[in-house]
C-alpha cells in the first residue's frame, strides 16, 4: 500500500521490532543450516565404507549333537560416528571356524554372503528369520537349555540374533496390555488357589498356631504362658 508524503523528510530510522524479527529469522536459518549440515555428516553403513584396522568382535560357540566338533561364529562390528550423539554399532563381517571340514564349502559361502549383506547396510535383521527358517530334512535337535533348533543353519541364525540384540540392533518384544492383564489375572487366580488349599489343608496342630522361626511350621502355641513349638519343641522360655 503506497503512502503519499506531504511534508519534507528531515530524518529516518529503522523500526526496532523489524530488526529483532530479522535477527530471530537469521538465527533460525543458521540453526536449520547447522542441523542440515550435521545430518549430512552422519555416516551410515554402505558397501563403500572402508574397513578400519581394528574391529570389535564377539565369538559364539555352537555345539550340536549332530557334529563331533563345535562351530565358532565370530561377528565383527564397526563403530559409526564414534564420539558423536549418532554413534552406532553395526555388524560388518562374520567368520565361522571349526575342525570339522565336512561343511567347509557351504560355511565359507554362507559367511561371505552374510558379510556382503552386512556391508550393504540398511535393515539387515531379516537375515535372522531367513536363517532360522532353514530346516534339516534329517530332523532338528534341542540345544542346551531346551530350545529346539530345526537345523545347524538355524542355530547360526540364532547366534546372529543374540549378537544383534546385544548391540541394540534388535529389541526384545515386550508384552502388550492385554497379555499383561491376562498374566496378572492368572497369577492372582493361582495365588488364590494356593491360599485356599493351604487354608483347607488338614493340620495336626491346633487352629490359630503361629509360624515357628526354627522349623518353619505353624505349630507355635502359648503353653504355660510361654510360646512353644509343638513340632520341634523350640520355646521362648528356654
Amino acid at each position: 500500500m503506497a503512502i503519499k508524503i506531504e511534508s519534507k523528510i528531515v530524518d529516518y530510522e529503522v523500526a526496532k521490532d523489524q530488526i529483532e524479527d530479522d535477527k530471530v529469522g537469521d538465527r533460525a536459518i543458521a540453526e536449520i543450516k547447522g542441523e542440515l549440515q550435521e545430518e549430512t555428516n552422519i555416516v551410515h553403513m554402505h558397501e563403500k565404507v572402508e574397513r578400519p584396522e581394528m574391529l570389535l568382535g564377539s565369538t559364539y560357540k555352537v555345539k550340536t549333537p549332530l557334529t563331533e566338533h563345535a562351530l565358532y561364529v565370530t561377528i565383527n562390528d564397526m563403530i559409526l560416528n564414534a564420539g558423536t550423539p549418532h554413534e552406532i554399532r553395526r555388524p560388518f563381517e562374520v567368520f565361522i571356524n571349526s575342525k570339522n571340514m565336512d561343511h567347509f564349502q557351504w560355511i565359507v559361502a554362507l559367511t561371505r554372503i552374510i558379510s556382503a549383506v552386512f556391508r550393504k547396510g540398511g535393515d539387515v535383521t531379516f537375515l535372522v528369520e531367513e536363517l532360522k527358517a532353514v530346516f534339516d530334512p534329517r530332523g532338528g535337535y534341542f540345544k542346551k537349555g531346551g530350545k529346539f533348533m530345526p537345523s545347524l543353519v538355524a542355530e547360526i541364525g540364532d547366534a546372529i540374533e543374540c549378537h544383534m540384540r546385544m548391540i541394540g540392533l534388535l529389541k526384545d518384544d515386550g508384552l502388550d496390555e492385554h497379555q499383561k492383564k491376562l498374566i496378572e489375572e492368572k497369577r492372582a487366580q493361582y495365588e488364590g488357589t494356593l491360599k485356599q488349599a493351604e487354608d483347607n489343608a488338614p493340620s495336626e496342630f491346633p487352629a490359630g498356631s503361629q509360624l515357628c522361626a526354627k522349623c518353619s511350621t505353624k505349630a507355635v502355641i502359648k503353653m504355660d504362658g510361654c510360646l512353644t513349638c509343638l513340632n520341634c519343641g523350640d520355646s521362648k522360655c528356654g
